[in-house]
């Protein structure tokens, strides 16, 4: 599978109906290695709703613990502009490119990222993991994340939700009760650590 591509003006003023440019969207904006904080920081001083999803870790450096947060999404800070403004993006320091495909800067779903936002404001543990290719998808019925798809995987000896961002080939893992969850589609392979519990 090619790479993200990088967005080039050019071709974005001859493929963008007015309305699509006008219309608020999100879209991943990769940064450079270790500037997520700094660039969500800058697009935040220069009016841009940004959203910068992070963890909390514990990390040990000599003999001392400390607990650290992180990006969920390493290298990525969600951007929500018209299209119109990407320039406003572009140009802040610390910003490669928008994740794009056949040089179109690619929206992401609301309904992706409106429930990820919700699911980390309550403070439900999350943990960035490699994102999954195979596995049960299954829809989550009750709770404060009723209504996202993911996929079961088990960790530890407990199930855990996965929530793909497929765009940027990214996934976190969240703790969720089995009974919280119902299939979605019941012909697809599991893989050999999915669960559907």
């Amino acid at each position: 599978m090619p790479g993200p591509q990088l967005f080039s003006p050019a071709q974005s003023r001859n493929n963008s109906s007015p309305t699509s440019l006008l219309e608020p969207k999100w879209y991943a904006a990769y940064t450079s290695a270790r500037h997520e904080k700094r660039v969500a920081e800058h697009l935040q001083r220069i009016g841009v709703e940004s959203y910068l999803a992070l963890y909390t870790a514990t990390r040990q450096w000599n003999q001392r613990r400390a607990r650290v947060e992180l990006p969920l999404f390493p290298g990525y800070v969600f951007v929500r502009i018209p299209l119109a403004e990407r320039l406003r993006v572009l140009s802040a320091p610390g910003v490669a490119y928008l994740v794009s495909a056949r040089g179109e800067p690619v929206p992401l779903a609301d309904e992706e990222i409106e429930p990820l936002r919700d699911c980390l404001a309550r403070k439900l543990e999350a943990e960035p993991i490699a994102y999954l290719h195979a596995g049960n998808r299954v829809r989550v019925v009750a709770g404060p994340l009723s209504g996202l798809e993911g996929v079961i995987v088990r960790r530890e000896n407990a199930a855990r939700f996965v929530v793909s961002i497929d765009l940027i080939m990214r996934a976190i893992a969240i703790n969720v009760d089995g009974l919280d969850l119902e299939l979605i589609d019941s012909k697809a392979a599991p893989a050999p650590d999915a669960v559907c519990a």
